[in-house]
């Protein structure tokens, strides 16, 4: 049989959980609770769409121009992403990973980011999913097997959604994440341009410090000054009857990037919210900003945890 377009699958189950990972990209195709969906899923024989569920390595979010300077030397990406002009989302969501570890409730998937143009680096990326009572956690290693240090950014692209996306869908829910910051983008190459408090007029109501419905609120940014419990930093959707989904992550991602959908058509306009967690924000290759240093034979990570709340 052929295989299909998104790889192989790999099918978790614990409890009320089901999650079903893609081996193209490492992806998260599906994650569903008592048989509702909590992330906007698409079909086993599909092409990814909209980056859902990816992982983002080397670097997330863009990188301005594909272009950028390390170790003293000019380094040129290609711009995979022509309407802006920048190369998006990393290297790695395109690679048939293996599983290199598996069992009912985890799988462990490898792949491998060659030297290349533009990234002359070779980083294998280790990316373990476990379903347990308390969600399904996801964790990414990049370790670098090079002769020289790397520049490393690593993040996940999940759509948050409850029950089966519909146009629209997320309009209906109330969102809430303690974010204290805001960074504000170029709005035709949605490149950084400033930080502002989320408070700030210039946020433009992008404020969800407090839970509060999503409304038409469009948003495509990266926050950042996370309020922590515990060390985790949280995100939140909720409907009318108290049920929800969260996302939560740790120290190690100070940065989410949070996207409302609104390029998606049909079903897919607004049916989930992406909340994606980041090691650095958009163009640290440039910036430099909280961006990994990676030394030859050294590894960093990320990590996360999706999981039901509420009602």
């Amino acid at each position: 049989m052929p295989v299909p377009l998104s790889g192989t699958a790999h099918v978790l189950r614990s409890g009320h959980y089901e999650a079903r990972i893609a081996s193209v990209g490492a992806t998260l195709r599906s994650l569903q609770y008592d048989g509702a969906d909590l992330v906007v899923p698409f079909a086993e024989d599909e092409i990814r769409p909209s980056m859902r569920g990816a992982l983002l390595a080397p670097w997330p979010n863009r990188l301005a121009d594909g272009r950028y300077e390390f170790g003293g030397e000019i380094h040129r990406l290609v711009q995979n992403e022509p309407e802006t002009r920048n190369a998006a989302h990393g290297l790695i969501a395109w690679t048939d990973f293996s599983a290199t570890a598996e069992a009912p409730d985890r799988v462990t998937l490898t792949g491998v980011i060659a030297p290349q143009p533009g990234y002359p680096w070779r980083v294998r990326i280790d990316a373990e999913f476990r379903l347990g009572p308390d969600g399904l956690g996801q964790e990414i290693t990049a370790t670098n097997e090079s002769a020289t240090a790397a520049p490393v950014g690593l993040g996940g692209h999940p759509y948050l959604t409850l029950g089966a996306p519909r146009e629209r869908g997320v309009d209906d829910l109330t969102f809430e994440m303690d974010a204290a910051q805001l960074l504000l983008v170029t709005p035709d190459r949605m490149l950084p341009e400033r930080s502002v408090l989320v408070a700030d007029p210039a946020a433009e109501g992008r404020d969800f410090r407090a839970s509060r419905r999503i409304g038409a609120t469009a948003i495509n940014n990266a926050y950042t000054g996370f309020a922590r419990r515990n060390g985790q930093a949280r995100a939140q959707l909720r409907a009318d009857d108290g049920s929800g989904v969260e996302i939560a992550w740790d120290e190690r991602c100070p940065w989410a990037q949070v996207y409302t959908s609104d390029h998606g058509a049909g079903d897919d306009f607004r049916s989930g919210i992406a909340i994606e967690p980041m090691t650095c924000p958009p163009d640290a290759f440039n910036s430099q900003q909280d961006l990994l240093v990676v030394p030859p034979g050294g590894s960093v990570s990320a990590g996360w945890v999706i999981r039901r709340i509420g009602a």
